[in-house]
C-alpha cells in the first residue's frame, strides 16, 4: 500500500486524539491534520490551529508519528478515491497558488527558507519572486528571483490561506 493511500485514510480520523506529527527532510517536525492528498503531495493543517496550511511533497516526508489506532486504520485498504485527486500533481497544486497569488515560505531540504510569491510552476520546478513574508508581490518589494526544483522543497507554508479538500 503506498504512502498516499495511508495519508488518504487519515483524512477522516478522530481529531480528539493527538494530531499526527510529520517530520520533513529539513528536520522540522509539525503536528498537523491531513486535509487533502494529491498525486505526490499532501495538504496539512497545523495543530493546534494556526494560520497557513502546509503543502508537503510526499518524497520530503521522512516519518509520521500518530496514535496506534490511526496507524492501524491507515494500513487498511481505503475506498476508491477520485481519479482527479490521483492526477493532481504538486505542479498542479502550485499553479493554483500562482493564480491566487498566495504568499508562501518554501522550506528547503538543507534548512534554508525562502519567502515570496510563486510566479510560475512547471512539472518539476517553480519560479519564486522573493519578498518579505506577508508583503504583497509588488515589483519594488521583490528582492530577487529563484528557480527552485521540487526535489529541493521539504515543505511549503501558505500565508494565511487554506487549501480546498
Amino acid at each position: 500500500m503506498p504512502l498516499r493511500d495511508r495519508l488518504t485514510a487519515l483524512l477522516d480520523r478522530d481529531e480528539s486524539t493527538a494530531a499526527p506529527s510529520f517530520e520533513f527532510r529539513d528536520g522540522t517536525v509539525v503536528a498537523a491534520e491531513v486535509s487533502g492528498v494529491g498525486a505526490d503531495w499532501a495538504a496539512l493543517q497545523p495543530s493546534p490551529a494556526r494560520t497557513g496550511a502546509i503543502i508537503a511533497p510526499l518524497s520530503a516526508i521522512m516519518s509520521i508519528g500518530m496514535p496506534h489506532p490511526d496507524l492501524l486504520r491507515s494500513a487498511r485498504p481505503v475506498a476508491a478515491t477520485s481519479s482527479l485527486a490521483e492526477r493532481m500533481t504538486l505542479g498542479f497544486a502550485l499553479r493554483d497558488l500562482v493564480r491566487r497569488r498566495v504568499g508562501v515560505t518554501l522550506h528547503l531540504v538543507h534548512g534554508r527558507s525562502l519567502s515570496g510569491t510563486i510566479d510560475r510552476a512547471g512539472a518539476d520546478h517553480l519560479d519564486l519572486a522573493v519578498h518579505e513574508p506577508g508583503a504583497p508581490r509588488r515589483a519594488d518589494a521583490v528582492s530577487g528571483h529563484r528557480l527552485v526544483p521540487f526535489e529541493a522543497i521539504a515543505w511549503i507554508r501558505l500565508e494565511g490561506a487554506a487549501l480546498p479538500r
